[in-house]
């Protein structure tokens, strides 16, 4: 059995982190969470005694400290991740170095922010003729973007956009995408919060979004979705028309 488990904690809601991980999370001797992001609620299902660690006091050797000194008791260690782990997460250089240090681990996956927020918006990303692919990126900021990976680049495709980490700096955002081939007109959405009792969503387009995000002051936890689905006519699904057949259905006149 793992000693390590790496677990995503939902993009905020208590009730959308997995059943597994909530039953990770409440077996656990030691919970490290990433403080800044995950509801604290959360650790309500933590039994009495587990030790609680806050990761966004920590830098990467303390938390690996925690886990090793909790291996070596034979302790259950969970590490709570916000949304999915996979997206931002921070979680390769963590499971390289359980690697070095023989520790055995595992992940369970967690509901996106991404997904919140189209959940939030009542939004399908993937509309027929419109939009059939999904982006997931970030501005560059003080992580580098790989050369092809530049925001500008990726916005020739006019594919559904999903931005993390990005709404401080709306402006550049703006900027990036219209150069890279939007048109100005292009509708945005801003969930800030997805699944949070406190969430806001504000719309706009290119041409306006960073005004409105000036005036609301929305400074982080919030996704920033472009895209022609959020405003077009498409052509509905082949999955569910009448007219057309696959393996467990036949055609009908």
């Amino acid at each position: 059995m793992a000693q390590v488990h790496i677990v995503g904690a939902g993009p905020g809601d208590p009730e959308l982190i997995t059943r597994k991980g909530y039953r990770l999370v409440s077996e656990a001797d030691i919970v490290i969470y990433a403080g800044s992001l995950v509801n604290p609620e959360i650790l309500q299902a933590c039994k009495e005694g587990c030790e609680i660690h806050n990761s966004a006091m920590m830098n990467l050797d303390e938390v690996l400290a925690v886990m090793k000194k909790g291996a070596a008791e034979g302790k259950s260690i969970v590490r709570l991740h916000t949304g999915d782990p996979a997206i931002y997460g921070a979680i390769q250089e963590q499971m390289d170095a359980l690697d070095e240090l023989g520790i055995s681990y595992d992940v369970t996956p967690g509901v996106s922010s991404f997904l919140a927020t189209a959940a939030a918006l009542k939004q399908e990303y993937t509309l027929p003729n419109v939009s059939q692919t999904v982006i997931i990126t970030r501005m560059e900021g003080r992580t580098p973007m790989p050369p092809k990976e530049k925001l500008a680049l990726l916005a020739s495709h006019e594919a559904t956009m999903c931005i993390f980490l990005s709404v401080q700096m709306i402006d550049k955002v703006v900027e990036e995408l219209i150069g890279g081939g939007y048109a100005k007109e292009t509708p945005v959405a801003i969930v800030v919060k997805a699944s949070w009792p406190d969430q806001r969503i504000i719309r706009g387009t290119l041409e306006t979004i960073a005004d409105i995000v000036a005036k609301e002051g929305v400074l982080r936890q919030a996704m920033i979705v472009v895209s022609k689905v959020l405003d077009s006519d498409y052509e509905l699904s082949k999955l569910y028309d009448k007219g057309f057949s696959h393996m467990y259905r036949s055609a009908k006149e």
